[in-house]
């Protein structure tokens, strides 16, 4: 048996015995413990596989560029990013971008933008359309009426796609769908929205009008959260195929 056949063998058994990601975490680990990380194999990694609690915030802040690949001057970068963070908040206050009362995650947003010299937002992006394509692909009727209601422009893009779904789904959903947005692939958002629509189709087909079926939208229930990303990943994998392990 090859190494590949047995470490697939011993993923099926923990996963069949209750211990689903005991390889996917070793591996993982393997990955964390070279001195200079890997960045295109942590993508790869994040993009097949949900990360582990204990390590999500270490690869983000990689994957993200925050912190360096090499573990030596992790400490010392993080010093330097706080107080860039804290440069950051002022200017946008200075320049009354934001205010006490600006929500915590558009804040967030406004320091993105400005740091990557997009501020004021650029309204246009491409996202909304890719998502009408995927919908009609898995079901044409439920487009359709989404149309028929005039509800099709009046979707909460913004919600799924500038906050990527901050807001929308629990943190515990939210986190899974950020791992594969932040090692790459915003395209997952895309899915996540289709598979909203998929999973409540019988509510929203029930529902007439753009006003209604958007305010149901925007306050989904959250006890289907981890199914509906689940089926996301699966309906991306589908679409855009499955990222392969560099070698």
């Amino acid at each position: 048996m090859t190494e590949d056949s047995q470490r697939n063998f011993r993923s099926v058994y923990y996963e069949k015995v209750g211990f689903r990601g005991v390889e996917e975490k070793k591996s993982l680990e393997i990955l964390l413990k070279d001195d200079c990380l890997d960045i295109e194999k942590l993508c790869t990694f994040s993009q097949r596989f949900p990360l582990p609690s204990m390590y999500r915030a270490l690869v983000w802040k990689v994957l993200l560029g925050i912190l360096p690949p090499h573990h030596e001057s992790h400490a010392q970068v993080m010093m330097y990013r706080k107080e860039q963070y804290s440069d950051v908040l002022h200017a946008l206050e200075v320049i009354r971008f934001i205010s006490d009362a600006t929500p915590q995650v558009e804040v967030y947003l406004y320091m993105h933008r400005l740091e990557s010299g997009k501020l004021p937002r650029n309204p246009s992006f491409a996202l909304p359309k890719a998502f009408e394509q995927y919908l009609n692909l898995e079901d044409s009727r439920l487009l359709r009426h989404l149309k028929t209601s005039s509800a099709v422009s009046k979707l909460p893009y913004d919600l799924w796609f500038k906050r990527c779904f901050a807001g929308c789904l629990p943190e515990s959903s939210l986190q899974r769908v950020w791992d594969k947005v932040i090692s790459g692939s915003c395209k997952i958002l895309v899915f996540v929205a289709v598979e909203i629509l998929l999973t409540f189709k019988i509510k929203v087909m029930a529902l007439n009008g753009a006003e209604k079926i958007t305010k149901f939208l925007e306050n989904i229930p959250q006890d289907s959260s981890d199914a509906i990303v689940s089926k996301a990943i699966d309906l991306w994998h589908k679409h855009c195929g499955t990222p392969v392990h560099s070698a």
